[in-house]
């Protein structure tokens, strides 16, 4: 027998399943992080980075990538269409899931200027 094809859909629109997803990014968000932020800091203490700007051109050059990253992992769980409806999922519990993940840190514009931050700091820090 043929399954409608709407049933496969509301599987993947569930809130179960937003939960799922939502805790899959949390256990993904650190080896991410970390994997983007090891060269920023590297090249830091290689320049003798003033400790401040160390740790805030770090944060903003890695934060970007990983949420790029996972803004692709809700894209490919449930498509380019979908995610949006898991977007506001995550604004209705804001004490939840939505405290970690905010929907403005996968606005590209955001991590654009996150982007430019840490490469302003990098700047500053070579030249101090």
């Amino acid at each position: 027998m043929h399954k409608p094809e709407n049933m496969h859909s509301r599987k993947e629109l569930s809130e179960q399943n937003y939960g799922r997803i939502s805790w899959i990014n949390l256990l993904l968000i650190p080896p991410i992080f970390m994997l983007f932020a090891w060269p920023y800091a590297m090249f830091g203490l290689w320049f003798n980075f003033p400790e401040i700007l160390l740790y805030m051109g770090t944060f903003c050059f890695a934060f970007p990538f990983t949420m790029t990253i996972i803004h692709g992992h809700v894209t490919i769980a449930l498509g380019a269409l979908q995610r949006i409806q898991y977007y506001e999922w995550l604004v209705r519990h804001p004490w939840g899931f939505g405290f970690w993940l905010r929907p403005i840190f996968f606005s590209t514009r955001f991590r654009l200027i996150l982007l430019l931050i840490s490469f302003t700091a990098l700047v500053a820090g070579v030249m101090i």
